[in-house]
């Protein structure tokens, strides 16, 4: 799980990572790539309505 904790300013940004081990990043260059990571995901993720219709869709189909 990644939690990205953002704010008015950006250098105060700081991101939880929570896998194998608790991790917690708040160094510029660190925060760069979970910002850029995270902006590709939101980038290429379904709209609220999409995601509801294809989850309906995954659901009937089991």
């Amino acid at each position: 799980m990644i939690i990205y904790f953002s704010g008015e300013v950006a250098r105060l940004d700081s991101v939880q990572v929570d896998g194998d081990r608790f991790e917690f990043i708040d160094t510029e260059p660190q925060l760069i790539k979970y910002r850029a990571v995270l902006d590709r995901l939101e980038a290429s993720a379904l709209k609220p309505d999409a995601s509801r219709d294809l989850i309906r869709r995954t659901a009937q189909g089991m």
